[in-house]
């Protein structure tokens, strides 16, 4: 089965979809690569790392797309692009299958087999596939680094023959992949961290890394199945921006997280919120591409406004390329491999798979997707 790859070709893209080692696990398993030459330089890895782990390397795009049998890649293609794919042809990337009706039904139409990365089922067993985790762990890291460089203080307490610093204060709204890493990492540099999270159940997880948990009474709130937070209500959106207005003005490092699943996420901080910050200050807008937690936040830029920088921008673990290509490549290949019958040396979407249930959205000339079906009908 020809396994091909193309090059990213969003501006600024850094990350590949599979290095060299898991290449030469497909490889091992059965499979013929071809990747597109320069592929992995972005990221630290040769055309020749890739040569040496059995792949061969064609600078022809459109001849890797339409003879691949199955199609590796990070962003999305162009419809352009499917067309160019053979009937039959396994697609696995990101797809964004909320928003990208006009994609998910050329898909359909060219008889090609969609599966989105964002849509791996939040479950134990597909945890080693699940990149929506993996690359928001890295930009937890990422987003807290990105705001110290931009912060006109450092993080720890510091005592000098000079005088004490007192450690910044750093307020993470939502607590889940990427602001458990951030509050973690935050802690690590020595700043004073505080959080809050409309799901109580993640108040001690928060506490188990050092960080104070910030206590709004919201009333009844949860989350999904796939441990998602629940949309809020008007009434409490508007309880916790009050409750948390006060800590907002107090910190130095404000980090907002809040992403909706297929919908704009909530707005979190207000231009008011912002004007009652100290000169200096920075937020970052951890979901300023898909809409935005911050008033006045600028998707792929960052912004002063009234003294106080905000960072928006976006593709946070491309920052830390070589390492987001080795979990993304990781998730990829444990995603094939979950499919992959050893016997015949292939790929098969298996329907019945708990997993691919969930995340293969088009499938034999139809869309499969239930979820997604509904939306687009």
């Amino acid at each position: 089965m020809l396994i091909g790859i193309p090059k990213e070709l969003a501006s600024g893209e850094n990350r590949v979809a599979i290095i060299p080692t898991d290449a030469k696990k497909l490889i091992r398993a059965g499979a013929t690569m071809q990747i597109e030459a320069g592929l992995g330089l972005g990221s630290g890895f040769s055309d020749q790392e890739y040569i040496d782990a059995g792949a061969t390397v064609s600078s022809d795009r459109n001849a890797i797309l339409a003879s691949a049998e199955i199609i590796l890649r990070i962003s999305k293609p162009s419809i352009d692009e499917i067309s160019q794919m053979k009937a039959g042809c396994i697609h696995i990337s990101y797809l964004d299958p909320f928003n990208e009706h006009s994609l998910i039904k050329a898909f359909r139409d060219q008889g090609v087999s969609a599966i989105s990365m964002e849509m791996i089922p939040r479950s134990t067993r597909s945890q080693k596939m699940d990149a929506l985790s993996s690359q928001a762990s890295l930009a937890g890291y990422v987003m807290v680094l990105l705001a110290t460089t931009r912060l006109p203080r450092i993080l720890p307490m510091m005592m000098t023959p000079a005088g004490t610093l007192k450690p910044s204060t750093v307020f993470i709204i939502g607590a889940g992949v990427a602001g458990l890493q951030a509050i973690a990492t935050a802690k690590r540099l020595g700043a004073k961290v505080v959080a809050f999270d409309t799901r109580s159940v993640v108040a001690e997880q928060v506490r188990s890394l050092g960080g104070k948990f910030l206590e709004i009474d919201l009333g009844e709130t949860g989350q999904t199945k796939d441990g998602y937070a629940l949309a809020l209500t008007d009434e409490q959106l508007k309880l916790q921006l009050e409750g948390q207005k006060k800590q907002i003005a107090e910190s130095d490092i404000v980090i907002t997280t809040a992403q909706l699943f297929g919908r704009k996420p909530p707005v979190l901080v207000t231009s008011d919120m912002i004007k009652g910050m100290k000169p200096g200050s920075v937020i970052v807008d951890m979901a300023a591409e898909s809409g935005g937690n911050v008033e006045g936040s600028v998707a792929g830029e960052t912004v002063v406004v009234d003294g106080v920088t905000i960072i928006g921008d976006g593709n946070w673990s491309n920052f830390v390329s070589r390492d987001a290509s080795q979990m993304y490549s990781s998730n990829l290949f444990n995603l094939v491999d979950e499919g992959w019958n050893g016997d015949d040396k292939k790929m098969v979407i298996d329907m019945e798979n708990d997993i691919l249930q969930g995340c293969v959205i088009t499938h034999g000339g139809e869309i499969v997707n239930e979820t997604i079906q509904k939306l687009i009908n």
